[in-house]
């Protein structure tokens, strides 16, 4: 895939960025090589590799549900509310 001046410009006017035709003519190799690069990434193979959002395990850290009693903070007014 190629972008052109006039698709910066779209990209640009759906973003709401204003940007000067010098801009524009920088812009298009950038964004070029980018897909570029997204293309390339589309050529690994990566059968049987499990889909995984970070590369380190994540879980939370919960905490107690508790009412603060503390009225600068509004807690303990369940009623009230």
């Amino acid at each position: 895939m190629s972008v052109d001046k006039a698709t910066v410009a779209k990209i640009a006017s759906l973003a709401r960025i204003r940007m000067e035709d010098a801009e524009l003519d920088r812009m298009v190799p950038e964004l070029n090589g980018i897909l570029a690069w997204v293309e390339q990434l589309g050529e690994v193979d990566v059968t049987g590799i499990a889909p995984m959002a970070a590369v380190i395990p994540n879980t939370l850290r919960l905490r107690d549900d508790v009412v603060d009693a503390d009225a600068l903070t509004g807690g303990g007014r369940r009623d009230d509310v």
